[in-house]
């Protein structure tokens, strides 16, 4: 490790230890220290909740959350009965996904996590991509066959999930949830920020959808991010510029005028959406939202 000077770091005069440990230091999480640990596992025992349909959905309404209930809710848009599902929420700010019922189907303790009944024996998915890619593959949707175009596809796939760690925990975190500004930080992760939705605006400028005419996974996995971005997330629309991303926002606006996508933004959300979702009559109460 480089030499420097204590007094410059923040804060001001942390020394690097020779080995990290737990709990040691003021740094380990800020206000997610409660629920942040270095090893894996349960924390508790807690039976999950399982309802009526074949799918059964364990998840939050963040960005990754999102992605499955948007998917879900397309399919059944499209006529997909079998894509039912009960939604339940998972409050990771309590440690829900340290649950043992919650480990058992995903030991990474992330959401969102799926439960698939209708195999037998059931099947567990768990990562946002895989699910998103599953669901296609069983309903025969929003993934094209065309090798091009699958592999168009399944290349802006990989994209968002290798580059959206950056834009949340790398940027979202420094700039919105770290105990302290670290102007190094910030300035680092707002430039991969910037550069990602420029890679995007610019592929957006060149086709309709990400990987091309079609509506894919792809859009649905890079919608919540990117979009939500755009949307000012992090309160950080004006410190990112985002009106500078044009071809976004007209992807985005045809993307946001899809009852699929209206409705898959509202599940597992605490306050202003549907905490649970176990019918599609659960959304009626809610104003603003298309049939068809």
């Amino acid at each position: 490790m480089a030499d420097n000077d204590p007094a410059q770091n923040q804060p001001t005069g942390y020394v690097v230890p020779k080995v990290w440990q737990w709990g040691k230091g003021k740094g380990n999480g800020g206000q997610f220290a409660n629920i942040n640990r270095p090893v894996s596992g349960a924390t508790h025992d807690r039976e999950l909740p399982a309802g009526k349909h074949p799918l059964q959905l364990y998840s939050l309404g963040t960005p990754n959350g999102i992605k499955v209930t948007i998917m879900l809710e397309e399919l059944l848009a499209l006529g997909h009965a079998g894509a039912e599902y009960d939604a339940w929420l998972i409050n990771i700010g309590e440690g829900d996904q340290f649950g043992s019922g919650f480990v058992s189907i995903n030991p990474n303790s992330k959401i969102p996590a799926l439960v698939d009944y209708s195999t037998a024996p059931s099947t567990r998915l768990f990562e946002s991509g895989s699910i998103l890619f599953y669901l296609a593959e069983k309903f025969g949707v929003f993934l094209p066959t065309e090798h091009h175009k699958r592999a168009e596809t399944m290349n802006w796939l990989m994209w968002q999930m290798g580059s959206a760690p950056f834009v949340g925990g790398g940027f979202g975190h420094f700039y919105a949830y770290a105990p302290f500004k670290i102007e190094y930080a910030i300035n680092r992760y707002a430039m991969e920020t910037k550069r990602q939705l420029h890679v995007l605006d610019t592929q957006l400028g060149k086709s309709e959808f990400v990987a091309g005419d079609d509506y894919t996974i792809a859009d649905i996995a890079i919608y919540p991010w990117y979009g939500g971005i755009v949307n000012n997330a992090y309160s950080a629309a004006g410190f990112l510029s985002v009106d500078e991303y044009t071809n976004i926002r007209r992807w985005m606006d045809r993307l946001e005028a899809r009852s699929g996508v209206q409705r898959g933004r509202l599940v597992n959300r605490a306050t202003d959406g549907l905490k649970e979702r176990h019918d599609a009559a659960d959304f009626d109460a809610l104003p603003g939202l298309q049939t068809t």
